[in-house]
């Protein structure tokens, strides 16, 4: 049965092209799944068909058709992964931007999981279903860096309890709007999902979990900083929430920070997870992995250098 849904086109930013806003409106949907719908004239302005770069005025009368969704399933395919390490107990991969973790609406192909079926073959852990085979935690699409598969049930079951009681090692790199007058800082906050922005989460919410992060300076550039985060504690969006929340949004992050990103072209927030740390399922020796920084990053920060001198 096909899915119907109408908006009225309103907010800041407008005009802003279809397939860009539709994707702001509509977080449970790809922005490749939209322009897919968009193409197939699956979504009318006014009742009329329109393209992806058809720019949204104020009051456009939106709607979608959303065919049935056939049941998503996971099948392997060979796709390039960048190994940092691996043994027959767990895989630690470095992700690119703009790869989503698992399956799910909009994503049926193309995810990390996908590529570690190819690679791995049976040997994965079945603990969260055939959609999330070994994946015991997640990054965000647009997030890159050092992630963790379990190729069976005792490395996920042991990872799965670090996790829980905060003994993972997981720091970050992050540019992020704004100078800092500390070196050092930490930012506490429960996390829970945004009460009217449902593609955001918000701190200090109604239900929201508790949740720590701690910052260092690692380099000033004027209108933006250098930083490295720790995370303590591991919600949802929470280093982009957290840092937007005290005032520094993240470089590129159009959903916590300015719609407008100062450096064209940039995707997404830049945020990388450098190291991830924690004790083997195996062996019981401490296994510390750190996943080199994406080409994108290091070109922004010669960037931002340059303008320093």
């Amino acid at each position: 049965m096909t899915e119907r849904i109408e908006l009225t086109a309103a907010g800041e930013g407008l005009p802003m092209r279809i397939d860009r806003y539709l994707s702001e409106q509509l977080p449970d949907f790809s922005r490749s799944y939209l322009q897919k719908l968009l193409k197939e004239q699956g979504v009318t302005v006014q009742e009329k068909a329109v393209k992806a770069n058809y720019k949204v005025q104020e009051g456009d009368y939106i709607v979608l058709e959303i065919p049935e969704e056939q049941e998503l399933t996971a099948e392997p395919e060979n796709i390039p992964l960048e190994i940092l390490y691996e043994d027959d107990d767990v895989l630690i991969v470095n992700k690119p931007k703009g790869m989503v973790v698992h399956p799910a609406a909009g994503h049926n192909t193309g995810t990390l999981v996908n590529a570690v079926l190819y690679h791995c073959r049976d040997q994965l852990s079945g603990i969260n279903g055939v959609l999330r085979p070994g994946i015991v935690h997640r990054i965000d699409m647009d997030t890159t860096g050092a992630l963790a598969v379990c190729k069976n049930d005792a490395a996920h079951q042991s990872l799965a309890a670090q996790l829980a009681v905060h003994s993972i090692t997981r720091r970050y790199r992050a540019i992020v709007h704004g100078g800092f007058r500390e070196d050092t800082g930490t930012v506490t906050g429960d996390i829970g999902r945004h009460p009217v922005d449902r593609k955001k989460m918000a701190v200090g919410v109604k239900n929201g979990k508790p949740a720590v992060t701690h910052y260092r300076v690692l380099e000033r550039f004027g209108s933006f900083t250098y930083i490295e985060c720790e995370l303590e504690t591991g919600r949802t969006h929470q280093i982009r929430a957290h840092m937007a929340h005290i005032g520094h949004p993240l470089l590129g992050d159009a959903v916590y920070g300015p719609a407008k990103c100062p450096f064209p072209g940039l995707q997404g927030q830049c945020l990388h997870a450098m190291v991830l740390g924690f004790i083997h399922p195996s062996t019981g020796e401490y296994l510390e992995v750190t996943a080199p920084l994406p080409e994108y990053f290091e070109a922004l920060l010669a960037k931002l250098r340059s303008r320093m001198r």
